[in-house]
């Protein structure tokens, strides 16, 4: 049975450039109509997308000062989802309230919290490049700009199959066609953060991590099931990538690519287009997948895989666990 596409976490909507001041955008995830903008704050607010008067879509509306007008009768609803404003009365409505998701800008990215049973945040989005280590934190990269952000809408994946691929080398091979798998030099989870470091090439043959060395190697992290960052280093120079899934509904998510390139080693364009192929050959696999459980593994993926699922029950509205 596939698990439950209402996991607790933090999920990425957009990127920071997709909602300018005074902008409303139309969102759809978790089964559910939603409305992002930004207030002339420089704020970013996301809200479920119906008035609580009569029902309009707030996303036909327009922003004031740093609330969201509904199209119909022009009554103002607060960030926070609290009526400000009946333009025709003298006071707001202060019983009737918008439901407003917690929302972190982050990565030039905005993500919202999910939780199924409307818990508080537990824990924070990471920064990037700090998470991935001084390597990482210590480079330059070129601007983010529209070539490198790329969503794929409505792929019939769930989150946890995308953060499986962590535990499972040997797809390496066959998907990616590298000529031989690469080798899992650690890996470890600490409530809702799993971390990983995959070595390629002979340099990593005999299994063996050296800590401060990055070269040919992949350092993954994945903080909840919403977000994951990747720091590889390879010939050419550093890349950060980002893959994050958000559930649209009971059968589909929309998945985020978000591409950093290292400024100083040049070729950037050749980079960025190599760094961009290795996801959409993953999504032809997972859009026509089915998830097995229990899948028959081998003995040398075996163990991987049933760390991380055990990790990823925690995040499920079944489950107790706190993250805090």
């Amino acid at each position: 049975m596939a698990p439950s596409m209402q996991p607790t976490g933090w999920f990425q909507v957009a990127w920071s450039a997709d909602v300018a001041a005074g902008q409303i955008v139309p969102l759809t995830y978790f089964g559910t109509e939603l409305v992002a903008f930004r207030g002339l704050d420089g704020q970013v607010h996301v809200l479920n997308a119906h008035c609580q008067h009569l029902g309009a879509n707030l996303s036909r509306g327009c922003v004031v000062d740093n609330g969201i007008q509904c199209p119909f009768h022009g009554w103002v609803w607060d960030g926070n989802g609290r009526n400000v404003e009946i333009p025709y009365e003298d006071k707001p409505n202060r019983v009737r309230r918008v439901r407003s998701w917690p929302v972190t800008e982050r990565n030039e990215s905005l993500y919202v919290w999910h939780d199924a049973a409307g818990r508080p945040p537990m824990w924070d989005v990471p920064e990037a490049f700090a998470a991935l280590g001084p390597r990482f934190e210590g480079a330059t990269y070129v601007g983010l700009d529209g070539d490198a952000r790329v969503r794929h809408p409505g792929i019939r994946v769930h989150p946890q199959v995308i953060a499986e691929n962590a535990v499972d080398p040997h797809h390496f091979r066959f998907v990616h066609k590298t000529p031989h798998s690469p080798v899992v030099l650690r890996e470890s989870s600490e409530a809702e953060i799993w971390r990983a470091k995959v070595g390629f090439g002979r340099r990593w043959a005999d299994g063996v991590d050296v800590p401060d060395e990055t070269s040919n190697t992949i350092e993954i992290l994945w903080s909840g099931l919403g977000t994951s960052f990747n720091g590889e280093h390879t010939r050419e120079g550093l890349r950060v990538i980002s893959i994050c899934a958000t559930p649209v509904d009971d059968t589909t998510s929309d998945i985020f690519g978000t591409y950093w390139i290292s400024a100083e080693e040049g070729q950037h364009a050749e980079r960025l287009a190599q760094a961009k192929t290795a996801l959409p050959v993953d999504i032809a696999v997972w859009d026509t997948q089915i998830y097995m459980d229990p899948p028959g593994l081998s003995p040398s993926e075996a163990a991987g895989f049933r760390k991380l699922r055990a990790w990823a029950r925690t995040f499920y509205p079944e489950s107790a666990t706190s993250h805090t």
